[in-house]
């Protein structure tokens, strides 16, 4: 049997967009087994996608060689007898483990110095001209496509199950409504508090039945409990931000009737799930990295400032969220879900 290796990309969102490409080897060598290699953060992504059969962790930084630790980890790769490396990050340090570990086949994008650790490199758009992630990726498997692939994510009943009988006794409901309030790009990105909190807050005086999950990171903590406390209702909306693995997260998102969240991994999850989803867009363009999803409804007013990628507002009004109001974000809501 052949093996394949797929070094994964370091951002939630990026790692999403792998799926189509990853499934798509699986499809042209069915006989074959697909690992893929990421950091501990994404790894919970790529175990979500069906055709990959091994995810090996490794805590590698951000910025830093580890010269040592990526020699000890390719010489234990090399034993797997890899036929090919597909390296998605464009960094020279990420197509150091496949060359260090004697993989034949090395594919990927031109990058950063890479050239013989690469030995077979696709030219490298620039910004203006790349294709979605999606598609983007999925041209390493030398296949086209001429529709936008739509990542696609599933979990198995025995990591469902615990996850959804945990919320039942948090509160017992019939319909699960997850909030991410949380963007790592920067505030630019991120609906008012206040906001977030009055959506919460109209959504379970409409219904006892409903509860209201706010997720995120240990950063989003203060915020998710903001939220709790501002939408005045603690038994029906609770702050679980630091307090999931992603695993869990990602299993909330599967379980959830809707997914309201700013542009982040987490909205790419739940694209993914084929969740119902409001996203809310602010500093950054829908256009180039929407939700990819046909249930999945986008909110952005498109202001002459408007996309700016800025991480904080650089007119200090951030008239691109707070102009979006929870009550057009609740009537979407609805439209998704009757």
């Amino acid at each position: 049997m052949t093996a394949l290796l797929i070094i994964a990309p370091n951002w939630i969102g990026d790692a999403v967009m792998t799926e189509p490409l990853i499934t798509k080897l699986k499809e042209i060598h069915p006989h074959s087994r697909i690992d893929v290699l990421s950091t501990p953060w994404v790894a919970s992504v790529m175990r979500a996608i069906p055709a990959v059969d091994e995810v090996i962790t490794a805590d590698l930084k951000h910025g830093l060689l580890q010269w040592e630790e990526r020699k000890a980890l390719a010489k234990q790769l090399e034993k797997k007898n890899y036929s090919h490396a597909y390296v998605l990050p464009n960094s020279f340090k990420s197509a150091l483990i496949p060359w260090l570990a004697k993989i034949p086949h090395r594919i990927g994008y031109r990058g950063e110095l890479r050239w013989g650790l690469i030995n077979q490199a696709f030219p490298n758009p620039s910004r203006a001209d790349r294709p979605p992630m999606s598609l983007h990726y999925f041209a390493l498997s030398n296949q086209r496509s001429d529709t936008t692939l739509e990542p696609r994510l599933s979990l198995v009943p025995e990591v469902l199950n615990p996850t959804a009988e945990k919320l039942q006794a948090l509160k017992a409901h019939q319909s699960l409504f997850v909030i991410c309030p949380g963007a790592e790009y920067g505030p630019a990105k991120q609906w008012p508090t206040a906001h977030f909190a009055h959506l919460a807050k109209m959504i379970v005086q409409e219904n006892p039945h409903h509860l209201v999950l706010i997720l995120g990171s240990k950063k989003e903590a203060s915020l998710g409990q903001a939220i709790v406390d501002l939408s005045e209702n603690p038994q029906q909306v609770f702050n679980w931000c630091g307090e999931t693995s992603l695993d869990e997260a990602i299993a909330c998102i599967s379980l959830a009737k809707t997914v309201i969240s700013n542009d982040s991994g987490l909205m790419h999850i739940a694209a993914a799930f084929s969740r119902p989803q409001v996203a809310i867009f602010g500093s950054s363009d829908p256009r180039h990295t929407p939700p990819l999803s046909k249930v999945a409804k986008v909110h952005w007013l498109h202001l002459s400032c408007s996309p700016c990628f800025k991480r904080v507002c650089p007119l200090g009004h951030s008239k691109c969220l707070v102009d979006i109001t929870p009550t057009e974000v609740l009537n979407s809501v609805h439209q998704l879900t009757e």
